[in-house]
C-alpha cells in the first residue's frame, strides 16, 4: 500500500479561497532524514508494540503526558493536559484538564469539519484497549484497574459507561482506579494511550492501522509499506516548547544551549521527516556516512570498527564534525525459552536442567567483546542501570560455566549421544533445539555464537530466520521455541521489566509464557509498592526465581554508541522515548556546505 499526501496539498486544503493572493517566497524546506531498523506494522496505537512502529506512533498521536525532553532522571510533564493531574489523597482519582484548541489532522471521516480533540476522545481511546478483537498488548495497563471496568471486560461495549473513566465536560477527564498504582502516570505517557478519533476508527472497520489520524506534531505524508515513510509537520500543531523553571541548575552546557534554542518555539522544528527502512546494518552505517541519515543511534555491533578506533571516533570523521556519544539505554537483551514448548518447556527437573545448562553455556564476555565491541555490560537481572529498582550490587548465580552445564545434563539423563555426538533426550529420542533469529548480518553473527556455545555442551541447534515482526507474531501465539530478544523500557521503572515474566501476561509481553505462582505473587505485591527497601527485597526474590527456573538467559544491557552530523541541532538522546524528531532542527546551509566539501 502506498499512501501519499503532499505538502502542497495540505497547504491548499488549509488555505482554500486565497487563490488570488501572490505566494510569498518560501524558505528552504527543513528535512530530517532518518531510518528505522525494522519494518513498521499497522499504525494503530492500541495494537502496535514493535519499536519501529512505536517510533512513528509517538510522532502521530498524543498521550495526555510526555517526558520532559531534557530532565534527567526522566520526568513526566503535561502534553495535551494543561498541567499535571490533580490526584486524590487516597491515590485513586486523577483529574486532567485538557488544553483547548488541539485538532485532529484532516481526514474524510470528519466530513470537512476541523475536528477538535476533547476529553471524550481519551475515554474512547482508552476503552479501545479492552476490545478483545484488537488483542492489545497494552490492555494490561488498565484491565482490572479502572473502577467498574468489569462492564468492558465481561462483555465489551465501547459505549458502556464505567465509573473509572469519565468526561464530565468537554475539557475535563476523570480517571478512578480500584487500587493505587504507582506507575499509572507512566502508562498515560505511552503511545498506546495516544488519542484517536472515533469517526476515523469507525470509518475504516478493521483498518485503523492504515489510517493514522492523530493530533501529534506530524502527520503521514507518504507511506510505502516496509520501505519509505514521509511525515509532514502537522499544520494544526499548537505545541510549544516551554523550558521548566529551575531545571537550569542541573543542566549541562549543552542542555542549556538546547533549552535556549527551543524555549517558546512551536514544535516541530522541521517541515518533514523522511524515514526509510534499513534492516541491514551495513546499509544503515553507509547511509549515515554518506549523509543520507542525519544521525544514527546504536552503532551496529558488526560495524563498530568502521567508525571507532581504540574506543574513540576515527579522526577523519571527527574532522567532518561527526560526534560520537555513549548512552546507557534502558534496554535488556535476553534469550527466552517457551515454557509451554515440548522440548525446552515445563517445570520438571529434566527440562529445568536443560534450560539451566543453556544458561550456563552462554559466553557473555565473548558476546560483549566480539559482537557488541565493548558497547555493553553484562545483564545480571532483567533491570538495566538507571531504572528504578536496579541494584548495582546484584550478581546472577548462574555464571558462564560450560563444564558445570555438561555435568548437569549428564546428571539429569541427557547422557546418550547420536552418531554426530549430540545429546539425546533422557528417553533416548533425538534432541534438536530450534532458535528463531532475525534475517540480518547481526542475526547471523548471534546465531553462530549461540551455535558455538550450545554445541560445546553437546546440544544441536537449528536456526529459523525471519523478520522480527513475524517472529513477534508467532511468539504471541506460542509457536516459537527460543528467541533472543530485547526490551526497551516503556517507562523508567522496574515494573516495566518484571511484568515480562508475569504469568497473566503470557501471549502478550511475556513471550516465554513463564507462569510461576511464587513469582506472580511477588510481582503483584511489588507493583503495589513505591521504590524502596520493601520493593527491593521482592525484586531480589524475583531475580532468584528467574535464575532458579531459567525461562530467560539475561544477556546484556547496551551502551549505545550514537553518531550525529554537525548540521543536526537540539539533539539529546532520551532514556524512554524512541525519537526526538519534534525537537530537532536542521541547519540546511551547513548540510549543503558539508555535501559540497565531500564532493
Amino acid at each position: 500500500m502506498t499512501f501519499r499526501l503532499t505538502t502542497a496539498l495540505v497547504f491548499s486544503l488549509l488555505c482554500a479561497g486565497s487563490a488570488g493572493a501572490q505566494p510569498a517566497a518560501q524558505p528552504q524546506e527543513k528535512v530530517l532524514r532518518m531510518f528505522l531498523s525494522t519494518s513498521e506494522t499497522g499504525l494503530d496505537p492500541a495494537s502496535a508494540s514493535d519499536n519501529a512502529t512505536l517510533s512513528l506512533l509517538e510522532n502521530l498521536f498524543d498521550p495526555l503526558l510526555r517526558y520532559d525532553y531534557l530532565a534527567r532522571p526522566a520526568r513526566l510533564r503535561p502534553n495535551t493536559a494543561t498541567d499535571m493531574p490533580e490526584i486524590s489523597a487516597d491515590g485513586l482519582s486523577y483529574t486532567f484538564r485538557i488544553r483547548p484548541g488541539i485538532y485532529f489532522t484532516p481526514d474524510p471521516a470528519f466530513k470537512g469539519i476541523k475536528r477538535e480533540m476533547t476529553a471524550q476522545d481519551y475515554v474512547y481511546s482508552i476503552k479501545r484497549l479492552y476490545n478483545p478483537a484488537l488483542k492489545s498488548p497494552w490492555a494490561y495497563m488498565f484491565e482490572g484497574k479502572l473502577a467498574g471496568d468489569e462492564a468492558l471486560r465481561e462483555d465489551f461495549n465501547i459505549d458502556a459507561p464505567i465509573a473509572g473513566l469519565q468526561a464530565p465536560s468537554r475539557y475535563l477527564l476523570r480517571i478512578r482506579l480500584k487500587a493505587p498504582d504507582n506507575n499509572f502516570l507512566f502508562y498515560l505517557a505511552t503511545s498506546a494511550t495516544g488519542v484517536v478519533a472515533r469517526e476515523v476508527i469507525e470509518a475504516y472497520p478493521g483498518q485503523a492501522g492504515n489510517h493514522p489520524i492523530g493530533t501529534g506534531p506530524f502527520m503521514i505524508g507518504e507511506w510505502k509499506r516496509s520501505d519509505r515513510i514521509i511525515l509532514l509537520a502537522n499544520p494544526y500543531s499548537s505545541a510549544v516548547f516551554q523550558a521548566t523553571p529551575g531545571d537550569g541548575a542541573n543542566y549541562s552546557a549543552e542542555d542549556k544551549a538546547i533549552a535556549a534554542a527551543l524555549n517558546g518555539k512551536r514544535l516541530p522544528r522541521v517541515d518533514r521527516v523522511e524515514v526509510r527502512i534499513a534492516e541491514e546494518f551495513q546499509g544503515r552505517m553507509l547511509g549515515f556516512l554518506n549523509a543520507e541519515y542525519d544521525y544514527l543511534e546504536q552503532i551496529p555491533e558488526s560495524m563498530t570498527d568502521m567508525v571507532v578506533r581504540d574506543g574513540q571516533l576515527k579522526p577523519e570523521l571527527a574532522a567532518r564534525g561527526v560526534t560520537l556519544s555513549r548512552f546507557p539505554v534502558l534496554q535488556t537483551y535476553y534469550m527466552w525459552m517457551n515454557m509451554t514448548d515440548p522440548v525446552v518447556g515445563g517445570y520438571g527437573k529434566d527440562k529445568l536442567a536443560l534450560r539451566r545448562a543453556i544458561s550456563l553455556a552462554y559466553n557473555n564476555a565473548e558476546d560483549i567483546a566480539l559482537l557488541k565491541k565493548g558497547f555493553a555490560i553484562k545483564a545480571e537481572s532483567p533491570l538495566p542501570p538507571n531504572v528504578l529498582g536496579y541494584d548495582p550490587n546484584y550478581r546472577s548465580p548462574v555464571p558462564y560455566d560450560p563444564a558445570l552445564a555438561n555435568a548437569l545434563l549428564d546428571r539429569h539423563g541427557y547422557t546418550r549421544r547420536d552418531a554426530d555426538g549430540f545429546r539425546r533426550t533422557p528417553d533416548d529420542r533425538p534432541l534438536t533445539l530450534t532458535m528463531h533469529s532475525e534475517a540480518t548480518v547481526g542475526g547471523r553473527l548471534r546465531d553462530e555464537l549461540w551455535r558455538k556455545c550450545l554445541n560445546a555442551i553437546g546440544l544441536r541447534v537449528t536456526f529459523k530466520s525471519d523478520k522480527k515482526t513475524e517472529i513477534i507474531k508467532a511468539s504471541r501465539l506460542g509457536t516459537v521455541q527460543m528467541f533472543e530478544s530485547n526490551w526497551i523500557a516503556d517507562f523508567p521503572d522496574g515494573d516495566n521489566f518484571y511484568q515480562l515474566l508475569y504469568g497473566p501476561n503470557a501471549g502478550r509481553a511475556n513471550y516465554s509464557r513463564f507462569n510461576l505462582p511464587a513469582y506472580n505473587q511477588r510481582y503483584e505485591h511489588a507493583r503495589a509498592l513505591r521504590d524502596g527497601p520493601e520493593r527491593q527485597k521482592l525484586y531480589f526474590e524475583m531475580n532468584q526465581l528467574l535464575h532458579a527456573w531459567n525461562p530467560w538467559v539475561p544477556l546484556t544491557h547496551v551502551l549505545s554508541g550514537d553518531l550525529r552530523h554537525p548540521w543536526l541541532k537540539n539533539y539529546k538522546r532520551h532514556p524512554v522515548e524512541f525519537t526526538q524528531w519534534r525537537y530537532l532542527d536542521v541547519d540546511v546551509a551547513q548540510r549543503a556546505r558539508s555535501g559540497r566539501a565531500r564532493r
